[in-house]
This record gives structure tokens, C-alpha cells and sequence, in this order.
């Protein structure tokens, strides 16, 4: 029996190790940059669509799924979501193996928790992204599902479960504090520790700092609107109250003083598709 469990021990320690042999290659530093890049991109968009909107000309609040069909609506446009897609994969891979293999080394404290399933719950909404994107890709259909319409999808399976409420309540309560992580991260600005910084230059150190912190930011609060309205939810029990980003987006503007608290938060979402791209050329990577 003893000899058995030594077994498995050494074979899980195995595993581990191939995994993180993986994790710290060079072939998933590059996908991993690639990643952050095209996330970049997407939320650049999602930002500038909600700008429009905000000042009066055109535009939309929209999600990352409505990114991909923008981007799909363009001349060469399936080729173009087919890289993004293929960059988006990368992202979700990279953000799994900083959930399970720590490789921001967040550790065990209950922050680090926190930012880990925040990696978690990252690497999988933005493999389904990248799915889906290949799925409109190989179909040439431009119709998927927002971001809204999931969550509420989700959130009327839950309200039929037995313990639906509850559960749907525990998630709000991971979504809010994901989101107060998020604006803690804006305050630290730790953010900063990840990136070689010796390698850029003051002033364009300075813009990354700021875009990073004001992106974190408008990403807390959208965070914690959807968190809210999850509670919203459950206490109504009503899925149709849940809301994506897209649909937290829809309620900013909807506020007194909308068009300007929307107009902030989508620059807030543009600062963070830029600071993106600074992760993906200044980001330590590949680093044990």
C-alpha cells in the first residue's frame, strides 16, 4: 500500500513537472504574448465602441463576443478572427497554467486565492471565446451568443437546481471580490512586478502604469456590477436580471450622468486593451 502511494506521488510530482516544463517553454512564451496582444485588440474595440456610443456617434455597448464579430465584419474578416482566435486560445492556456501551476506565485493567502481563480475563471471564459471564434470561422455565421445572454443562461440553470440561490449568491460573492481584487490592483499598481521594466523607457513606463491602473479599474467596477446584479438574481429569482459585460455596460449608461460614467469606464477598457500591449512585449514570461 505504502509502495503504491509512493507510486502515485511520484508519478503526480511527474505530471507536474512535464506541466510546468510546458508552462516555462519558449513556444508558450510566444503564444502567450500572442495572447496578450490580441487581447489587446479586443478590448481596444470594446472600448472604442462603447466611446462612440457614449459621445453621441454611433457604437455600442458590446462584449468580447461582440469584438469578434466586429472583427469578423471586416474586409478579410475570417481570416483575421482566425488569428485572433488562435491568439485567444493562447491567452486561455497561459492564464490556466497561472491558476493551477502559480506562476505569478501568488501562493495560498486568501489575496492570492482570489487572484487565482481570477486566472481560473479567465483561462475558461476566454477558451469558450476562442471556440466560439473558431466555430464562426468554420460555419461562416457571425451570430453568437453575448456575453448577457450566457450569464442569464447559466443563471436559470442554477435557479431550477436545489440549492440554485445559494450557489448563484457564492457567486456573486467570488465576482465581487474579483472585482474589489481588481481595484486593489489598481491602487498597488502591482501589476508593474510582471513587466521588465528596465527595458522601457520613463515616459512610456509612466503611460503603461497609468493605463494599467485606470484599465483595472474600470474592469473592478464593471466586476462588481455584474456581481450585484448576480445577487439581484437570486434574490428575484430571476435570471433575466444577470448581467454580462455587455449588459453592465448597458446599465452605466443608463444611470444619471450615463453617457459620461460610460464614457469614463470605456476609456477605462481602451486603457486596458493598451496596456495589453504593453504586456505582451515587456511581460516577464518563461520565468520560474
Amino acid at each position: 500500500m505504502t509502495q503504491m502511494k509512493g507510486h502515485i506521488n511520484q508519478a503526480s510530482q511527474d505530471m507536474g513537472d512535464a506541466a510546468k516544463d510546458v508552462a516555462y517553454s519558449k513556444g508558450m512564451t510566444v503564444f502567450a504574448r500572442i495572447g496578450y496582444a490580441v487581447r489587446g485588440i479586443v478590448y481596444v474595440l470594446i472600448g472604442l465602441l462603447a466611446i462612440e456610443l457614449s459621445v453621441g456617434h454611433g457604437g455600442k455597448t458590446t462584449d468580447q463576443t461582440g469584438a469578434l464579430q466586429t472583427i469578423n465584419q471586416q474586409p478579410f474578416g475570417r481570416f483575421l478572427l482566425a488569428v485572433v482566435a488562435i491568439g485567444l486560445f493562447g491567452y486561455a492556456i497561459w492564464s490556466l497554467f497561472q491558476a493551477i501551476l502559480d506562476t505569478e506565485h501568488k501562493g495560498k493567502k486568501t489575496m492570492g486565492i482570489i487572484g487565482r481563480i481570477g486566472y481560473a475563471i479567465t483561462g475558461i471564459s476566454y477558451g469558450l471565446l476562442a471556440y466560439g471564434g473558431i466555430q464562426t470561422v468554420m460555419s461562416g455565421s457571425s451570430h453568437q451568443s453575448s456575453s448577457t445572454q450566457h450569464t442569464q443562461d447559466w443563471t436559470a440553470r442554477l435557479l431550477h437546481t436545489s440549492f440554485g440561490v445559494l450557489l448563484l449568491v457564492l457567486v456573486g460573492i467570488i465576482v465581487i471580490g474579483l472585482g474589489g481584487y481588481l481595484c486593489f490592483r489598481a491602487y498597488k499598481a502591482d501589476f508593474v512586478k510582471h513587466l521588465s521594466l528596465y527595458k522601457i523607457q520613463p515616459n512610456i513606463r509612466k503611460m503603461a502604469v497609468f493605463a494599467g491602473r485606470f484599465g483595472y479599474a474600470a474592469l473592478g467596477i464593471v466586476f462588481v456590477i455584474i456581481g450585484i446584479f448576480l445577487f439581484v438574481a437570486a434574490i428575484q429569482h430571476n435570471a433575466y436580471e444577470a448581467k454580462g459585460l455587455d449588459g453592465a455596460l448597458q446599465v452605466l449608461s443608463q444611470q444619471p450622468f450615463g453617457a459620461f460614467m460610460l464614457g469614463v469606464v470605456a476609456l477605462g477598457m481602451l486603457s486596458y486593451g493598451v496596456y495589453s500591449f504593453v504586456e505582451a512585449r515587456y511581460r516577464r514570461i518563461g520565468v520560474r
